[in-house]
């Protein structure tokens, strides 16, 4: 696949400047939200996690920590709305989407993108065919048009009687059909769109349309929801 520009070079300055900058000015939000964590449940405030990045080299991801610290083990990869591990902090952070925000820190490590696919485990991205794992060009993302559109993934996969087959075979490749058309469409005026988005998302807003960013019609979200 052949990337302009941005994507090639443009990306990763935005990259290093705004994660910088998000860093400094979220470090005081952040003490708190690792207080009220720590207030809330036994462990750690953080959650580290191996994940899959560009050119398919694995590095650990860092969350704040929304299960309880006993519960968030390997075994335990798919997570739905309800789920009793969720501590009482957790659900306000997984809500907002405020746990990912200390992935600024892989940003400038250059680990990730601001906006790009979202970095899946080993276990799942051993199943993407090669046509998918032209996601790995590129740092995964944040945020993006994909994690976006199934901003209400856990309450996609609470309906479900097996969850993990759903997400597989359904959500997964769903997710990735949109994640192929980024990468083909990919823009500054697009990848600020979505990180204004997110941010819209943190205080209780809609984020962006669906048709705003360009989602399939093979693969919309009405098909799966």
């Amino acid at each position: 696949m052949k990337y302009s520009f941005y994507v090639r070079y443009g990306k990763r300055w935005l990259d290093t400047a705004a994660s910088f900058v998000g860093l400094l000015a979220l470090s005081p939000a952040f003490l708190l939200i690792a207080i009220a964590i720590c207030l809330d449940s036994r462990g750690s405030p953080f959650f580290l996690q191996n994940r899959v990045g560009r050119f398919g080299r694995t590095f650990r991801i860092i969350k704040f920590r929304t299960m309880r610290a006993a519960s968030e083990n390997p075994g335990a990869l798919i997570t739905a709305q309800g789920d009793s591990r969720i501590t009482s902090v957790g659900k306000w952070l997984r809500k907002t989407k405020a746990d990912e925000l200390l992935q600024l820190w892989n940003v400038l490590r250059g680990d990730m993108s601001l906006v790009g696919p979202r970095p899946e485990v080993p276990k799942y991205t051993a199943l993407y065919t090669p046509e998918q794992c032209c996601v790995f060009d590129v740092r995964p993302g944040i945020t993006g048009p994909a994690a976006i559109v199934y901003a209400n993934e856990e309450e996609i996969l609470s309906g479900q009687q097996d969850r993990e087959a759903y997400y597989v075979n359904i959500l997964l490749p769903a997710k990735l059909e949109i994640d192929l058309h980024y990468l083909r469409t990919a823009s500054l005026a697009a990848d600020l769109g979505f990180v204004l988005g997110t941010f819209r998302r943190l205080f209780g807003r809609p984020a962006v349309s669906k048709q705003s960013i360009g989602v399939p019609s093979a693969r919309s979200f009405e098909e799966h929801s």
